[in-house]
C-alpha cells in the first residue's frame, strides 16, 4: 500500500509539472521525490507520470489518480478536526426511537432543537412501541427512546418530556360529546369500550384500568394503536381512552371529553438513554433536552 507521503509528492509533481517546482514546494531535493513517484507507480502497477528532460505530463490514469488524491488528501486533513467534533458530540449518529403518538407531541420539538444546536449530528429515526426501544438501547442498535414508563433505573436513564391528560374519544353526535361535566361511572358503565391490548399496549391499558372505573366486559374492540381507536370511534364501533394529543390526528367525526382531575396530566412522556452509553453525541442531545430553555 502506498504512504501518505508518496501521495503527496505525486501531488506536487502532478500539479507543478515539473519535479524541481515540486522538490522546492516539499522542501526536498528531486532524487529522493523521483524515488518516491518510482515507488508509487510500482506499488500501483501503472505509469502515472510521462516524463523525460524536457517536460512532464499525466497519462490518463495519473489524472484519475490525482481526483482520488485529492480526496484522500482532503479528508486526511479533514480527518483530526472531525475526530475532536465527534469527541465532543458535535458530530456523528444519534439513533433515536419514538412512539406513534409523540410524533403529535414532542419529537418536532426536539428535531428543530437538535438541528439547530447540533447540525452535524445526524438524526435516525425509528417508529417504535416502547418494549422495542428499550430492547434496542440495551442492544445499542438506539441512543435515545422517546417512550413511555416504566423504566429499570439501573439500566435507563430518563427525563420526563410531556405529561398530558387522559380523554375519552366518543361519536361527536354521542350525548356525551355535548355533555357539560365529565362523564360519571355509570354512564361508562353503559357504552362499548374499544380498549388498549393489555399485551400490545399495555401502557394505556393499564393507565385506564388504573384511574378509571370500567367493565372489561363492555370491550368489544382491543387493538394496540391510538390512531386505530379514533378511526373506530368515528365509525360508531364504541368509545375509548386516549391522550389529548390525539386531537392532532384530526379524525372526523370524533370528538375528546375531559374525564376529570383523576387524569390529569397521567400520561407521561420520557426520554430514555442506557446509562453506560459512550455516544458523545447523545450526552449533548441530552444537555439540550435537559437545558431551562427546553425544547418546545
Amino acid at each position: 500500500m502506498f504512504t501518505l507521503d508518496q501521495l503527496r509528492c505525486f501531488v506536487a509533481v502532478a500539479e507543478e509539472l515539473h519535479f524541481g517546482r515540486a522538490a522546492d514546494r516539499l522542501r526536498m531535493t528531486q532524487p529522493p521525490l523521483s524515488r518516491q513517484i518510482q515507488r508509487l507507480e510500482e506499488i500501483l502497477g501503472v505509469v502515472l507520470l510521462e516524463r523525460d528532460n524536457r517536460r512532464v505530463a499525466l497519462t490518463e490514469a495519473g489524472r484519475a489518480f490525482l481526483r482520488e488524491s485529492h480526496g484522500i488528501l482532503a479528508g486526511v486533513s479533514r480527518a483530526p478536526e472531525t475526530a475532536r467534533e465527534v469527541a465532543a458530540g458535535r458530530r456523528g449518529i444519534l439513533r433515536i426511537g419514538f412512539t406513534a403518538m409523540s410524533a403529535y407531541s414532542v419529537l418536532s420539538g426536539i428535531l428543530s432543537a437538535l438541528d439547530e444546536k447540533l447540525p452535524s449530528v445526524r438524526v435516525e429515526l425509528e417508529e417504535l412501541v416502547t418494549g422495542p426501544q428499550k430492547d434496542g438501547i440495551v442492544d445499542g442498535s438506539l441512543d435515545l427512546g422517546i417512550a413511555r414508563p416504566p423504566f429499570d433505573p439501573d439500566t435507563f436513564g430518563s427525563h420526563r418530556l410531556f405529561t398530558e391528560d387522559l380523554v375519552l374519544a366518543v361519536p361527536s353526535d354521542h350525548p356525551l360529546a355535548s355533555a357539560t361535566r365529565p362523564p360519571a361511572s355509570d354512564q361508562l358503565a353503559q357504552e362499548h369500550l374499544i380498549m388498549h391490548s393489555a399485551t400490545k399496549a399495555w401502557y394505556f391499558h393499564d393507565l385506564a384500568a388504573r384511574v378509571l372505573p370500567f367493565d372489561h366486559a363492555r370491550a368489544v374492540h382491543t387493538v394496540s394503536q391510538v390512531a386505530t381507536i379514533m378511526a373506530l370511534v368515528a365509525a360508531g364501533r364504541g368509545i375509548g381512552f386516549v391522550p389529548e394529543s390525539a386531537r392532532a390526528l384530526g379524525v372526523d367525526g370524533v370528538a375528546l371529553v375531559p374525564l376529570g382531575k383523576p387524569v390529569r396530566g397521567v400520561v407521561e412522556l420520557y426520554a430514555i438513554w442506557h446509562r453506560e452509553s459512550t455516544n458523545p453525541a447523545l450526552h449533548r442531545a441530552l444537555e439540550i433536552l435537559r437545558s431551562p430553555e427546553g425544547f418546545l
